[in-house]
């Protein structure tokens, strides 16, 4: 037999990573976290989390079947986007307002643009802005953690009737018989009451915060396991949270008694979720080697500075929708020079 060749385009070597294998482990990352959601919420985190991770995919497919995509729900996009946009919720947050949520994210941070690769925002936090601002006054309030009836009663708000003002849920906690809850995030306490916690407190997760925020030990843990299997660009979280520790460093030096320690900055809010899970979306961030380190370092300084001088007691939102929408310029700017070209 003769030999045949063959003639094709580069490249030639395939890795077997496509983007299913990438968004599935995305997704198993996240699980862990998810986990100790409930854990330490219930049976309203568990609830929330797969309405509004529902809520995605059936927007998701909803849309796609009408633009001729395909089912687009293999790639695993839109269930990222669900379950990072319930980890950004309340524990408390109603179910119906979390399925306004899921549908403002894919119709109009993914769909609108085009689907997955095209959207220039990352699709989670524009539905975390969009009930921000439609709900204020809910997405304000939380729940204690680790109390005793989590497991067999909902928060009251959480099965608030659609359209309907949030329930109050004093009643739940004071049932819940917690000591020293505030119903105010330690961010909120600290920019209000001048008041830090420990970083034990950030690790094992009794403050009080959105439903994937609690634990950063664990957060980071899972961020280092996309990391080693190169699923995520280490630079991005690594620029975000350096930069935020420097800028947050000095400014406790010059004034210790206004500004916490670097510490309280990394572990508090959703700087550790945001930066590992949500900064490093590849259709929303650079891809140049310099465009990343600075797109990181833009979040993480605008991040700090929003908790330190704006009116909302958290940035981290804001701050990557803001280097999501610099983000073709940095790579525009960042370009590397061509081998052998000479500068004008």
């Amino acid at each position: 037999m003769k030999p045949t060749i063959e003639l094709r385009a580069a490249p030639h070597v395939h890795s077997g990573i496509s983007v299913p294998v990438i968004m599935r482990n995305v997704v198993g990352a996240l699980l862990p976290i998810c986990a100790f959601s409930v854990w330490q919420y219930g049976i309203s985190a568990a609830a929330l989390i797969l309405t509004v991770t529902a809520s995605c995919l059936l927007t998701e497919r909803f849309f796609s079947s009408r633009t001729g995509l395909g089912n687009t729900l293999a790639d695993w996009s839109a269930a990222i986007t669900g379950i990072l946009l319930a980890l950004t919720l309340p524990p408390n947050f109603p179910l119906w307002m979390g399925v306004v949520a899921g549908f403002i994210a894919i119709a109009l941070g993914k769909s609108l643009f085009g689907g997955m690769g095209f959207n220039p925002f990352n699709p989670a936090l524009v539905g975390r802005a969009f009930v921000q601002g439609a709900f204020p006054s809910t997405i304000a309030s939380f729940v204690p953690s680790y109390a005793p009836q989590r497991f067999t009663e909902f928060v009251p708000s959480t099965l608030t009737a659609p359209l309907m003002q949030a329930a109050d849920n004093s009643a739940w906690i004071g049932h819940a018989a917690i000591d020293a809850f505030t119903g105010a995030t330690p961010l909120a306490r600290w920019k209000f009451e001048n008041f830090t916690y420990s970083a034990g407190d950030f690790m094992t997760g009794v403050v009080t915060a959105s439903a994937g925020e609690t634990s950063a030990i664990l957060i980071l843990a899972c961020g280092v396991y996309l990391a080693m299997r190169r699923y995520l660009d280490w630079r991005i979280p690594v620029a975000v949270l350096g930069s935020a520790l420097i800028l947050a460093w000095a400014f406790h030096l010059a004034v210790p008694a206004r500004y916490p320690e670097p510490v309280f900055v990394l572990l508090s809010g959703g700087l550790m979720l945001g930066a590992i899970f949500m900064a490093t979306d590849m259709a929303t961030s650079p891809v140049t080697p310099v465009g990343v380190w600075i797109y990181g370092a833009l979040i993480g300084i605008v991040s700090v500075v929003i908790r330190y001088f704006g009116g909302l007691t958290e940035g981290v939102m804001y701050a990557i929708l803001i280097a999501n929408a610099a983000s073709p310029l940095i790579d525009q700017m960042t370009q590397p020079k061509v081998f052998g070209a000479r500068s004008r």
